[in-house]
């Protein structure tokens, strides 16, 4: 799980998200998309159609987390922790985030938000996921992180990661994230800071998938905040 984090870092002060290459292996990237068609593990099913977010379905975890996935959220929160804290102080802010995932957690069920929300998502041709943000409650931490489990191209064709940021008095600009399997990316999940020349202005984001033309698509989610 060795990662560049300066320049992670940079990116996302740059342009609010950055890929983590070879984040999990092709065999890991499998083991994870075999889980989905499994009743036990999972505490709630998703289809998009059914609430106007698209199309397509998705599932949350129940804990306890499958190790893999217990593993990516603890592991890589201290390292974004440290720059949400940055971003914190740019903006501001007095909050702080605390250093390990366990005392994160501890702080979110406080907040009555006690539901695991690490997820698979599944896409079938013609599914999409229409712009958004993982907001579950108050209390919310300012990055995720999305893992490709399929190999674009081979296993599916469309259905990319799209980003739109919206900066104030300026209309929306859209980005596709270039993924291959096993990397993740890491971006903003509300907002982000933009260096403007009267100091940082906060930027919203939103994050969505296109069409998909054919093939099939799974994805691992990692939030870190809880739901309520």
């Amino acid at each position: 799980m060795k990662q560049d984090w300066t320049r992670i870092a940079a990116a996302l002060d740059e342009q609010g998200w950055a890929i983590l290459p070879g984040l999990v292996s092709a065999t890991g990237c499998d083991a994870l998309t075999k889980l989905y068609d499994r009743e036990e593990g999972f505490r709630s099913r998703v289809v998009m159609a059914r609430h106007g977010f698209g199309r397509g379905e998705y599932r949350y975890f129940a804990y306890p987390l499958p190790g893999p996935v217990e593993k990516l959220r603890t592991c890589l929160y201290p390292h974004l922790a440290s720059i949400a804290n940055g971003w914190q102080d740019r903006l501001g802010k007095a909050e702080r985030f605390p250093e390990t995932h366990a005392d994160y957690i501890t702080r979110c069920h406080a907040a009555g938000q006690a539901r695991p929300t690490p997820l698979l998502l599944r896409y079938r041709p013609g599914d999409y996921n229409c712009l958004h943000q993982d907001l579950y409650g108050a209390e919310v931490f300012p990055l995720q992180v999305a893992v490709l489990l399929a190999e674009p191209g081979a296993d599916f064709t469309g259905g990319e990661l799209v980003l739109t940021e919206q900066r104030p008095r300026q209309q929306s600009r859209a980005m596709v994230v270039p993924l291959a399997k096993g990397d993740g990316v890491v971006f903003a999940v509300n907002s982000r800071p933009v260096k403007g020349s009267r100091g940082d202005y906060q930027a919203k984001m939103r994050h969505g998938v296109s069409r998909l033309h054919g093939g099939q698509r799974h994805t691992l989610g990692i939030i870190f905040h809880e739901a309520a």
